[in-house]
Formats: C-alpha cells, sequence, structure tokens
C-alpha cells in the first residue's frame, strides 16, 4: 500500500511540475524496488549446488543406461547452474575456487558425445572427486558427493529408447 501511495504521489507530483528531478527520483525508487525484489527471488549458492548434484545423480543413471541424449541434457544443465553460480554469487569467496569443475565437464561431455562407456565412467568419477575437492577447498568437506545407488526420482525412465 505505501508503495502504491509513494508512486501515485510521485506521478502526481511530476505530472503537475514537470520536475526532471522528480522523475530522477521516482525512478531510483523503482529501480531500488526492483533490486529488493531481485535480492529475495534470486536463488543462492546452496540452491544452485543443490539443482547440480540433482542433475549429477540423473547424469549417473542416463550414463549407465546409455541414454545419451538424456545424458547429454544433464551435463548441459549442470554447466547451466555452474555458469549462473558465476553470474549471481559473484561475491561469494567460493566462487573462486568453482573453475575447477570446467575439464572435468569437459571430459564428461567429451564422453558422452562419443558415447563411450569407459570414459563416461572415468569422467564421472572425476567430476564427482573434482566436486569433493571443491569443497573441501572452501571449506564444505561435510558435504561429500558420490556416485548414488539409486535414482534420484522413481517417476523418470532412465533407459535409452534407441
Amino acid at each position: 500500500m505505501r508503495y502504491i501511495v509513494l508512486i501515485a504521489l510521485a506521478i502526481f507530483f511530476i505530472s503537475c511540475n514537470d520536475n526532471e528531478n522528480a522523475k530522477q527520483i521516482l525512478m531510483q525508487y523503482r529501480i531500488d524496488s526492483l533490486q529488493k525484489e531481485v535480492a529475495n527471488i534470486k536463488p543462492g549458492l546452496g540452491e544452485l549446488m543443490l539443482s547440480i548434484q540433482i542433475h549429477h545423480a540423473k547424469l549417473w543413471f542416463a550414463g549407465k543406461n546409455k541414454n545419451w541424449a538424456l545424458a547429454n541434457f544433464e551435463i548441459d544443465e549442470i554447466k547451466e547452474q555452474v555458469d549462473k553460480a558465476f553470474l549471481i554469487e559473484t561475491d561469494r569467496p567460493e566462487i573462486k575456487s568453482l573453475p575447477m569443475i570446467n575439464a572435468p565437464l569437459d571430459s564428461m561431455s567429451d564422453a558422452i558425445i562419443k558415447k563411450d562407456t569407459a570414459r563416461f565412467n572415468s569422467a564421472y568419477h572425476l567430476l564427482t572427486n573434482t566436486c569433493n575437492n571443491c569443497h573441501k577447498a572452501v571449506s564444505f568437506d561435510f558435504n561429500e558427493i558420490k556416485i548414488p545407488d539409486s535414482p534420484p526420482f522413481s517417476n523418470q525412465v532412465f533407459e535409452s529408447k534407441k
């Protein structure tokens, strides 16, 4: 309600006076309000890492079942979340260690493109170990990732249809 009243007053003031300063004040108020809204809805690093963990697990079952299309989708989702972390969590010191994930992601992508199960297994182990090494480097080693025992979702088909 307060927001609506302030905007109404600002619009009235602008329309009555056509004052450039009043327009700037209104625009700054809008900018400040939008910045607060964005801060409230942007995911934190924990949410981004949880998303990566889910895609990491789904990636395993896609690759184990030679569903290369799904595996490719999951590795792209992981890359997207990593990119998002770089973009929106710039003030977090943990982000400085995140580039160590790039080489394992590239190895994984290469294995998927080549549809090479042995390379996939090796790349997956490297990816998992790199996640854990990054967690150790930033004092989050209590958050250890492993190769999953069971699919994270019972309502998804991981077997390839081809």
